[in-house]
């Protein structure tokens, strides 16, 4: 393994740096601002968080901890619970973080992953201390070459003190040349991102970093944690066939072409299984301008459906990932990873025209849609870059399964316990029973549609009932205050929103 490690770092006077994770770990004081290398369990640094956890034992290091997005391996949920995270953004999806979240131990702080890079750069957020930065290889300069995703990594390195590099001998260093970093330059005088195709490269190859800023290399050789996206059901391949019928009446309106307009989807089983109903479609010559690339992105590209993707990271369930590492050749040409600045940024999102496809845990008959907050208090992961491309794109698309919990949720409600998009920046609602296009329609009109097409057939009464009451109190947005939320408190005094 020495031997292979070493062939990946081209630098000669680098090779001083290898350094166990344990002795890396010591770098860390308590306090600190780290940012990590990882998006939604892509390119997370393997053994540095486990260090951090042996090395908190003796001392909490209440770190903030600054990612792309969540991490793999559990990486989370082990520091978290060791006392090494203080504070965490901007994006989280595991169990242990999440209560700890709740509980009021670990600050979180929620943000749209086009902000966090720009934060950084004002100055609003704490400078990087230290980045972690998972690697394939090391170039001649010491530019750093990424793994499956990018992330924030090029902008944790810009601003760190001090990097530490893990050298992933399980990623493939056929990596290299799939990545596109480009960072924009700080306001004032900053010019517009030259980017006007998915497709089109406007940077370099690796990320750049003075070699003495590099502290330690440390030597891995585990995967990516794979996905654990569940496959299409019966409800999910409802939802795609509204999807795809809609997007067939936009080109057969002559407002789109058949090869749509650049595709983006959230992370999740649905939002995934929509894309993966793509492959039954008529279309052809798909591009796609996401933050994430799934399974179905790789169906997509292997159906010859999608003729290009860019992202911010690649992940895959364990099988789909070894057949992309397998025929990277074929996919190389096809794919570019860029930093999540890049790949929300709202200038580009509004200058491609994105179709945005999100989930939503609940929306009400306005429109309002609640991406985060379980019983409007309870996080669960965050916002993501939903919001980058709802308020931006063309489309913004959101879907859910119209229950939950067997039936004792309903996922259409009065008044959303939470607001992560309000109705103005969302177009299309769709549940496994029917689609509300809501463009073009005021408050009033858009409830009776809302309910009609997309709420559970059992919830529907109760729905009616709360509009037409409200509109006798009259209002543009008509509401009975004091009954809005009252479908959240029925659930959490009985164990269901139906009115029994």
């Amino acid at each position: 393994m020495e031997a292979l490690a070493q062939a990946r770092v081209r630098r000669p006077e680098l090779a001083a740096r290898f350094m166990e994770a344990q002795d890396a770990a010591r770098l860390f004081r308590p306090g600190m601002t780290v940012g990590m290398s990882g998006f939604t369990k892509a390119g997370d640094a393997k053994a540095l968080p486990r260090a951090l956890v042996e090395r908190a034992r003796g001392e909490p290091l209440d770190l903030t901890l600054i990612t792309g997005a969540s991490l793999g391996n559990d990486s989370d949920g082990l520091m978290a619970n060791a006392g090494v995270i203080a504070r965490r953004l901007p994006f989280q999806a595991d169990a242990s973080l999440r209560r700890k979240i709740n509980t009021g131990e670990v600050m979180f702080i929620d943000q749209h992953l086009s902000e966090t890079a720009e934060q950084l750069r004002s100055g609003v957020l704490p400078a990087i201390d230290i980045a972690v930065i998972e690697a394939c290889a090391i170039r001649e300069d010491g530019s750093i070459v990424p793994t499956m995703a990018v992330g924030n990594s090029a902008s944790f390195v810009q601003q760190a003190k001090q990097v530490i590099i893990e050298l992933n001998l399980a990623a493939p260093v056929a990596l290299e040349g799939l990545h596109d970093i480009y960072v924009p330059r700080p306001r004032p005088g900053r010019e517009p991102i030259p980017l006007t195709h998915p497709g089109q490269r406007i940077g370099a190859t690796a990320i750049a970093v003075d070699p003495a800023r590099i502290a330690a290399i440390v030597v891995t050789n585990s995967p990516d944690s794979p996905s654990s996206v569940l496959p299409p059901d019966t409800e999910t391949d409802a939802i795609a066939r509204h999807v795809i019928a809609f997007l067939e009446g936009e080109v057969s309106a002559g407002r789109m072409t058949p090869q749509l307009l650049p595709l983006q989807a959230g992370i999740g089983t649905i939002a995934n299984a929509v894309l993966h109903g793509l492959t039954q479609s008529s279309f052809r010559g798909l591009t796609m301008y996401s933050e994430v690339l799934q399974d179905s992105a790789i169906e997509l590209l292997d159906a010859g459906q999608l003729a290009l993707a860019s992202a911010s990271s690649i992940t895959l369930s364990a099988a789909t990932h070894e057949r992309f590492i397998a025929n990277l050749d074929k996919y190389r040409d096809r794919i570019v990873l860029r930093p999540q600045e890049v790949s929300n940024h709202p200038e580009i999102v509004r200058r491609l025209g994105i179709i945005g496809l999100n989930t939503a845990l609940e929306f009400d008959i306005y429109g309002n849609v609640n991406s985060t907050h379980v019983g409007g208090t309870h996080m669960m992961n965050g916002i993501g870059g939903s919001g980058d491309f709802a308020r931006n794109g063309e489309l913004a698309i959101f879907v859910s399964k119209s229950e939950a919990k067997d039936g004792a949720i309903s996922s259409v409600v009065p008044m959303v316990s939470h607001v992560d998009h309000t109705e103005h920046d969302v177009d299309v609602l769709v549940t496994e029973w029917g689609l509300a296009d809501l463009r073009g329609l005021a408050p009033r009109e858009r409830a009776p549609v809302i309910i009609e097409h997309c709420a559970h057939p059992a919830y529907r009464a109760q729905l009616r009932d709360y509009y037409e009451r409200a509109l006798l109190r009259g209002g543009q947005t008509p509401h009975l205050l004091e009954e809005a939320l009252a479908w959240h408190e029925r659930y959490r005094r009985t164990g269901t929103m139906q009115v029994t």
